[in-house]
């Protein structure tokens, strides 16, 4: 399958890049919505979670606390590191299993923390690297008007992903999102057309 990994920092705009390529009938597979899926009530992730942090992340409904778990991990490295090491190996396995029965001529691979591993790393799972790409300073007044914060809390997201300078010299491709949708259709769907050519031609290489 050519799958096409799809990531950018916070706010950056790749859902709206998700759903457009969506709307060209491209099988999305998002890391968000199968992270979520995957501690739902009842699973073996969940479990595991709850052993290594404790039953007070558990609701009154048995879900997990998402945000109390997310403001633990952020202040505890070892926090972040035993965290991963649950969820990142069944997030990867779930993605793999939708991806196979999925099909399209490509795939997008939605990974917001794609390029945090290297890409290296990151190549073994995708043909490509897609990346969506903001300046900074747009990035902090998205995050800032959607969750309500400070500016400060804005920056300390950011710091705590990979700089736009990383992912930028991970990407294959880049997507420019500071223009309105109409600019960012228009990028997608060229996109498209390159990627869908180059799946059914078996190439790596999307030039046209």
């Amino acid at each position: 399958m050519y799958r096409i990994g799809l990531t950018g920092g916070i706010a950056s705009g790749k859902t709206t890049v998700s759903q457009l390529f969506a709307a060209l009938g491209v099988p999305i597979i998002d890391s968000d919505e199968i992270a979520r899926d995957i501690v739902a009530p009842g699973t073996a992730t969940l479990a595991a979670i709850i052993g290594r942090f404790g039953r007070e992340l558990l609701q009154p409904d048995g879900q997990l606390d998402r945000r109390r778990l997310r403001e633990l991990v952020f202040a505890d490295a070892t926090a972040r590191r035993d965290l991963e090491a649950i969820t990142h190996p069944a997030i990867r396995a779930e993605m793999d299993r939708r991806s196979a029965i999925a099909g399209g001529d490509y795939q997008i691979l939605a990974i917001p923390l794609l390029v945090e591993g290297g890409a290296a790393r990151a190549r073994e799972r995708v043909e490509r690297i897609l990346v969506v790409d903001c300046p900074e300073a747009l990035q902090i007044r998205r995050v800032m008007a959607r969750d309500r914060s400070t500016e400060a809390a804005a920056r300390a997201v950011l710091a705590a992903q990979a700089s736009r300078e990383a992912r930028l010299a991970a990407a294959d491709d880049v997507i420019v999102n500071h223009g309105d949708l109409a600019d960012l259709r228009s990028q997608v769907e060229a996109l498209h057309t390159q990627y869908r050519n180059a799946a059914r031609d078996g190439r790596r290489d999307v030039a046209q």
